[in-house]
């Protein structure tokens, strides 16, 4: 039987296409309202109709997540959540250390690192009035092995993995549960634009499952966390990768 998630009200970042569109697709049809935040208008409305689409509410929230101000304002004003997912998230680009301007490695730290801290600070006060909450974050298999060509996105993504670790021993107090999750690659409009897709068919040939992972693959995962069914799982990290972690990264 599929864990519902009715009752539950969910923040997903970065929610106007992508992984962020898919969890937010999926966790509607548990029974979950979204909170659907993306830095595109017409995105974040395409993600809320399909919500709507599936009999539940959807609240927009437009805003470039790199604004703390602007973007926090947002959340406040759309109301208490019971689910974070900090979705939202910027490619790596395959780039070399000698490639990455200061320009491109601020935006990696903005959107990841600062975002993430940032949106769970905002959703903490009434998680914790509640004494009860789960917060989502979008780890990476990179954080988890490196990245020839993408140190600063695998570097960013493992202090996401660092602040799973060190917010579900700070929340547990207040039963607020903090996992991550950690995808292997994952063919999206993101991806595709950093890769050849004669790489990407190269890489897929490698994977022992004999296939990359898809987005809603990353989205079982979420709503399994965001679920009743893990009310005792905290500070974890879980990868989906088709097995990729055996072969390396």
């Amino acid at each position: 039987m599929t864990a519902t998630l009715e009752g539950k009200r969910a923040l997903i970042t970065g929610a106007g296409g992508g992984m962020g569109q898919s969890h937010a697709v999926l966790m509607a049809e548990r029974g979950a309202d979204i909170v659907v935040h993306d830095i595109k208008a017409d995105g974040a409305e395409e993600t809320a109709e399909m919500v709507r689409g599936h009999g539940r509410d959807a609240t927009v929230v437009v805003a470039d997540i790199r604004d703390v101000p602007a973007f926090t304002d947002g959340i406040r004003a759309a109301g208490p959540v019971d689910v974070l997912v900090n979705n939202a998230g910027v490619g790596g680009a395959r780039r070399t250390i000698e490639d990455i301007t200061e320009d491109i490695y601020n935006q990696m730290f903005e959107v990841h690192v600062r975002g993430t801290f940032f949106a769970t600070q905002t959703v903490l006060p009434g998680m914790k009035e509640k004494k009860d909450g789960k917060v989502i974050n979008i780890s990476s298999i990179y954080a988890m092995g490196g990245s020839q060509l993408a140190s600063h996105y695998a570097a960013s993504k493992a202090a996401i993995s660092g602040f799973t670790k060190s917010w579900a021993r700070e929340l547990a107090p207040w039963r607020i549960k903090v996992n991550a999750v950690a995808p292997g690659f994952i063919v999206t409009g993101m991806t595709q634009g950093s890769n050849p897709p004669e790489k990407i068919a190269e890489r897929e040939k490698l994977m022992p499952l004999g296939q990359f992972c898809k987005p809603i693959d990353i989205s079982y995962a979420v709503a399994w966390l965001a679920s009743a069914e893990t009310d005792l799982v905290s500070g974890q990290v879980i990868s989906p990768n088709s097995g990729e972690v055996i072969v390396g990264y």
